[in-house]
């Protein structure tokens, strides 16, 4: 059950991280002046982070969990394959962010439409995994299978909340705590 569990936990901390984004682009849809470097960081911690450890490890689970449950096959295939669109949307969205920070005018409808694209899809992808896969993986799922899921990625400590956290999330961090 532990790998579920953080599986779930880290489920938590990223609607934690879309939550802030929201706030940041509502105050950009509400006319105000969102912190663009905030919403920069979390979208490369959930690049980094969620791209590079989280969705491999997922994408594993996912191939085991089909063989244990064909049932699930085609809503294992979905998420996997909103893997890849969170992470092109991710990217679209990081590149227009970095260029407003870096001083061009991007319209507001270009920025507001790859925002909610990003947020719906991944808001969606968690709440999916979290209703459909997560307790059917505790269930199904063995000690081997757990072990390949690990062993999927290299060990990486979570720069944004695991210990000896970067100093490049301070902010971030401290976001977070106003919001919870």
């Amino acid at each position: 059950m532990e790998p579920v569990i953080a599986w779930h936990t880290e489920h938590v901390y990223f609607n934690q991280l879309l939550g802030v984004l929201l706030r940041q682009v509502d105050l950009f849809h509400g006319g105000g002046q969102p912190n663009y470097e905030l919403m920069q960081d979390i979208i490369s911690y959930l690049r980094d982070y969620s791209d590079r450890v989280h969705h491999p490890r997922e994408d594993v689970a996912f191939a085991r969990l089909a063989l244990r449950c064909p049932d699930l096959k085609l809503v294992l295939a979905r998420l996997e394959q909103e893997h890849r669109v969170i992470a092109q949307a991710g990217e679209a969205l990081s590149e227009l962010i970095q260029a407003v920070i870096g001083g061009a005018v991007i319209r507001r409808a270009e920025l507001e439409t790859a925002a909610a694209t990003y947020l719906v899809y991944y808001g969606n992808h968690i709440a999916k995994e979290e209703e459909d896969v997560l307790a059917r993986a505790a269930k199904e799922l063995t000690v081997e299978d757990w072990e390949a899921v690990r062993n999927a990625v290299p060990v990486i400590r979570d720069p944004l909340f695991g210990r000896d956290t970067a100093d490049r999330y301070r902010e971030l961090r401290r976001q977070i705590a106003l919001a919870t």
